[in-house]
């Protein structure tokens, strides 16, 4: 009998079944091996702790054995307990609490060990936190570097929130049985955030990528390329991905003259007021689904670290609370960040003797984003379980390990490939949860850029692009942190949005060149600028070094400057000239037409945001027997239409929004037509 995972599972009907559950043999042997394996960890872990505290004599193995089942015994008294206060706390405090919950088992072990080993609270502590490092450590060597321990920890969450609904829906208080595996459908979309087609395709033909490498070779699954347009930013793409409105984000930052406000999207305030310009109610994520970790919310019942939400998940993520409460969770990321720190020091170290080139900085802020990208991405796997268990139909969660990592080393560097072949390791971890799920779920994978590699600006020409406006304005070119300079110089990756904030409306190329007769002209002709685009009389025209492309009648004078940025980009140019708080400029930097590298103008290695190079190539991996709307997926609006059209496919879509996302489709078929690009009349000959 299909059971639907909004209902509870069927109750036991004797206390037999129950007692037979306990006393399987499968489930004795299991829980066997888990006590003697914490038994003796623990026993490692006291061991060295007591011999490495200064002043504490050497004890027999007798007294360790008996320190072990304090430690026991208190954890079992303490952990619940704590567990009820994190929950209680949720945020930040829980994140707190789940820290103090591993110290104070030790501490309190070690407080009412009968051998009165270590007295003095500040001794207590340290030798708490010492052995606390030290099972994290221990704990992920056993593992020999797998994922086991944590998924037995997630498992058990789900069985725990699985069971839960069953008995708030009426079902037995106590019941020894696992939940049956859900049969009614879900969709589950995981965003490998900065990922290319090609980088993908390539790390799974060298056999890099086991899991989703199986997929693709067992037939269950296909890869597709999509193309990202312009700007190749993650919030502009989920804008159009969550919500079918990339439109609304001309950049990963931008100026809006009507107000006088910078608009940074990655800042929570920011983002909020951004969203609902976005939502008209029928996002992705409409019918009841979950948002993790995404900068939108996509009109979500449930939004768990999204930014334009900007919470901590509360107390009924019960998800958070266990990740935190757990010592294979918080506690275990924190040290195993410890590790990722001075694993990155190497790295960069190894790239400075090589001299490996072209390189960056990776000191500094991103010291602390390593390991934070990687605390997050356990976090959110343990959200997604938790949602699993709860039976949401749809959920969308962005992992930005990858994209991180390969701003800094390059997005082909064996680090950024390490990141991503962690990312593959959690889609293992995904599909092992599976049956515990309250539904059949699907997954989907696909990224929402990519990234391309390049030497920046500033390393190629010994100057900044504010050097370069300042030099031909004659004025001060502020950035982001300068307030109200009469030009502001906005930058994405190798995309720069230029604003004459003097001026209370969008300039054309005329009222550009009254203002500052040089600025056009001499960007045009500097080296590192492959494209300046303006608004003029009849339209935008995008100029180059030695020539110029007028977009809308798709004509040329002179060289193409396009011809280095592939077929869309005049489709690209155009539908980003439609956007919202456009710059009174546009910049794109130059492009090597045999390495494709460009030239940042912010000091990444790896970059994204406008064209040229694999940032605009990003890839969708779906079930291989599903069908496709259209045949090239151009947009982000494209993609969020399509995955429209599964969610309908599986039932989980409310027929009339169904059907409002048909006749939107047929527009967006429509307008990619109007827009396709032509052979110019230069080219033509």
């Amino acid at each position: 009998m299909a059971v639907s995972p909004h209902e509870p599972s069927p109750a036991p009907t004797t206390r037999g079944a129950d007692l037979r559950a306990l006393l399987s043999w499968r489930r004795i042997l299991n829980r066997t091996r888990a006590v003697l394996r914490s038994a003796l960890v623990t026993f490692v872990v006291l061991t060295a702790t007591l011999w490495l505290m200064p002043g504490v004599a050497s004890a027999d193995i007798v007294d360790t054995l008996g320190l072990v089942l304090l430690v026991a015994a208190v954890g079992a008294v303490l952990r619940p307990l704590l567990l009820v206060g994190i929950v209680a706390l949720g945020g930040w405090g829980a994140m707190l609490l789940g820290v103090v919950a591993q110290i104070a088992v030790i501490v309190v072990a070690l407080e009412i060990d009968p051998a009165n080993r270590i007295s003095g609270l500040p001794s207590l502590v340290l030798a708490a936190i010492v052995a606390v490092v030290f099972a994290a450590i221990i704990d992920w060597m056993l593992d020999s570097g797998t994922d086991d321990t944590f998924v037995k920890e997630a498992k058990r969450l789900m069985r725990g929130v699985r069971r839960r609904q069953a008995r708030q829906a009426g079902g037995p208080f106590l019941t020894l049985r696992r939940p049956r595996p859900g049969n009614e459908p879900g969709l589950l979309m995981v965003q490998f955030d900065g990922l290319s087609e090609p980088v993908l395709r390539w790390a799974v033909r060298a056999g890099n990528l086991p899991n989703l490498g199986q997929w693709l070779r067992s037939g269950s699954h296909t890869m597709r390329g999509w193309h990202t347009g312009l700007p190749s930013t993650t919030p502009a793409s989920q804008a159009g991905i969550l919500h079918g409105a990339t439109r609304q984000i001309p950049g990963f930052r931008w100026y809006e003259k009507e107000t006088g406000k910078l608009m940074v999207s990655s800042r929570p305030r920011d983002a909020a007021s951004i969203e609902p310009r976005l939502s008209n109610g029928r996002g992705l994520l409409r019918d009841g689904g979950v948002s993790i970790g995404n900068v939108f919310g996509g009109d979500a019942a449930v939004n768990l670290l999204t930014v334009s939400h900007a919470a901590l998940p509360g107390r009924s993520a019960r998800g958070w609370a266990a990740f935190m409460a757990s010592p294979y969770g918080f506690t275990r990321a924190i040290v195993l960040g410890v590790g990722d720190v001075f694993t990155e020091l190497h790295q960069a170290r190894l790239q400075r003797r090589r001299n490996l080139l072209p390189r960056v900085s990776r000191s500094g802020a991103f010291l602390a984003l390593r390991p934070a990208s990687m605390l997050l991405r356990d976090v959110n796997i343990s959200l997604i379980a938790e949602q699993m268990a709860r039976g949401a139909p749809s959920i969308y969660c962005d992992l930005v390990d990858y994209d991180e990592v390969a701003h800094h080393a390059g997005p082909a560097r064996p680090e950024s490939m390490r990141q991503l072949e962690s990312l593959d390791r959690m889609l293992g971890v995904l599909e092992r949860l599976a049956p515990e799920a309250a539904r059949r779920y699907h997954i989907v994978v696909l990224s929402d850029h990519g990234q391309s590699q390049g030497a920046t600006f500033r390393q190629r020409y010994g100057e900044t692009l504010n050097d370069v406006v300042e030099r031909l304005s004659g004025e001060e070119a502020g950035d982001p942190e300068t307030p109200e300079p009469p030009l502001l110089v906005v930058s994405s990756g190798n995309l720069c949005l230029l604003y004459l904030t003097r001026f209370p409306h969008r300039l054309c190329r005329a009222e550009i060149d009254r203002a500052y007769p040089r600025l056009v002209p001499g960007l045009a002709a500097h080296p590192g600028i492959g494209l300046v685009v303006v608004r003029e009389e009849n339209g935008p025209v995008a100029y180059g070094t030695s020539g110029l492309h007028r977009l809308r009648d798709d004509t040329v004078e002179g060289v193409d400057p396009l011809l280095p940025y592939g077929p869309h980009a005049r489709a690209d140019l155009l539908r980003h000239q439609e956007s919202a708080h456009i710059g009174d400029i546009v910049l794109i930097s130059c492009v090597d037409p045999v390495t494709e590298e460009v030239a940042a103008f912010e000091e990444l290695v790896g970059s994204h945001g406008g064209l040229g190079g694999w940032q605009t190539d990003a890839v969708l991996v779906h079930p291989a027997r599903w069908p496709i709307a259209r045949p090239e997926l151009d947009g982000p609006d494209a993609v969020h239409f399509q995955l429209v059209e599964w969610l309908d496919m599986l039932g989980l879509r409310a027929p009339s929004i169904a059907a409002d996302t048909q006749a939107v489709l047929e527009n967006v078929a429509v307008e990619q037509e109007e827009l396709a690009p032509r052979l110019s009349r230069v080219r033509d000959g």
